[in-house]
């Protein structure tokens, strides 16, 4: 019989948008934990309950899906101009991994409530009533996040009359702004936030044929192909997709297609250790479905349908990454979701998902040749469902 004991660990189980995460702060944190590398990532994958071969994570705290599967670190900013640091951890289901590779949208909108939550803004940045503006540094991609968090009697709002499609219960509106939302490209295109130069590429992919590709890295690294070039309408809901094994293989195959070709990884190889980014999206003019709550959604509602993978599997609703990168991309004509949009200049969209519908906002402009995005703007929710102590083997640290 083992003597091994288990030891406790500061945490706070909160729903961001449409995910769920498990927050700690640095300093909670055990102290071989508080700096990257593998102790972290072992801590991680056993508060989850990550590699689990049964797919459903009955021994941790995820969910068995991408959107539940999450554990993000906060420390006060090391950034001038910044309340705090914001690591995100996305991981792994099935092996034993956490791909640090990019950020987490919805649960940006945790952050900044869980950031007042924790300490670690001021006192006298927060007002007695109205909205407290949070500076948040996205660690994992070095940009800014700020996030307008609603207080009363100095306390984060967390209860409202805001709904979000694919969330149950109404919430307190958190506004966030991403700014600067572009990645440094490393493709052929440098540092456009097209890297491959082009608002839209044939991209070959193997044993699928070759693909009309809008492939952009604002919000997060996204490549986005017609629904109808792969047989689909664009109102697909997840057991389309999910229990297909054949179409499973073929979007991974477009990811990698697109990693590859985006400068992401150098061989294919490779992407097995980003599965995180880049995201996969197919679009499609606006038309009548059914969502998966059982909401009818109009073609009148919307200016185009969107779907998106991650982590191997259609997202029961939209990444708040993916948002952006959807955002941003309708704001630039001749893209490929700008044209399922119906094409020309736009600085909003409200797209189609399989939850229903989500509305961004984003402002990009052309210099010399060169597009960039300002920022991008959309409203999210969030709320603590527990707090207190996570417990994991003590040899796991």
């Amino acid at each position: 019989m083992s003597n091994l004991q288990q030891i406790k660990v500061p945490a706070t189980y909160m729903r961001g948008g449409t995910s769920k995460g498990v927050f700690f702060r640095l300093q909670d944190l055990p102290e071989s934990c508080q700096v990257a590398g593998t102790a972290r990532d072992r801590l991680f994958m056993r508060v989850i309950g990550s590699p689990d071969p049964y797919a459903k994570h009955i021994d941790g705290m995820g969910g068995a899906t991408s959107s539940t599967s999450k554990c993000v670190i906060l420390s006060k900013s090391s950034q001038p101009n910044h309340d705090v640091d914001y690591l995100y951890g996305q991981v792994s289901i099935d092996s034993a991994f956490v791909d640090w590779s990019g950020n987490c949208g919805n649960l940006s909108t945790a952050a900044g409530a869980f950031a007042i939550h924790a300490g670690l803004v001021g006192a006298e940045r927060i007002p007695e009533n109205g909205v407290c503006v949070v500076r948040i540094w996205q660690a994992n991609i070095n940009k800014t996040i700020i996030a307008h968090v609603p207080v009363t009697h100095h306390q984060v709002q967390e209860l409202g009359d805001f709904e979000l499609d694919g969330v149950t219960f109404p919430a307190a509106e958190i506004v966030l702004e991403f700014l600067d939302p572009a990645d440094e490209g490393e493709g052929e295109g440098g540092g456009s936030m097209f890297p491959t130069g082009n608002l839209v590429d044939d991209l070959e992919v193997p044993n699928v044929g070759t693909l009309k590709a809008t492939m952009i890295t604002a919000g997060i690294p996204t490549v986005f192909v017609n629904a109808a070039d792969i047989g689909y309408t664009g109102t697909e809901l997840q057991d389309a997709i999910n229990g297909d094994t054949k179409a499973l293989a073929m979007f991974e195959a477009i990811r990698v297609a697109g990693a590859l070709r985006m400068g992401l990884i150098k061989t294919p190889e490779e992407a097995i250790k980003r599965q995180h980014t880049p995201k996969i999206a197919f679009v499609a003019p606006p038309t009548d479905y059914v969502s998966s709550s059982g909401k009818a959604v109009s073609a009148t509602e919307v200016d185009l349908l969107v779907r998106a993978l991650s982590m191997g599997k259609l997202h029961h609703a939209m990444m708040g990454t993916a948002a952006v990168a959807i955002g941003t991309a309708a704001a630039v004509s001749g893209t490929l979701v700008n044209l399922a949009a119906g094409g020309g200049e736009r600085t909003a969209v409200r797209f189609g998902h399989p939850s229903g519908t989500l509305r961004v906002g984003a402002e990009a402009t052309q210099t010399n040749g060169e597009w960039t995005v300002t920022k991008a703007i959309m409203s999210r929710s969030a709320r603590v469902l527990m707090e207190g102590w996570v417990r994991v083997p003590s040899d796991i640290v």
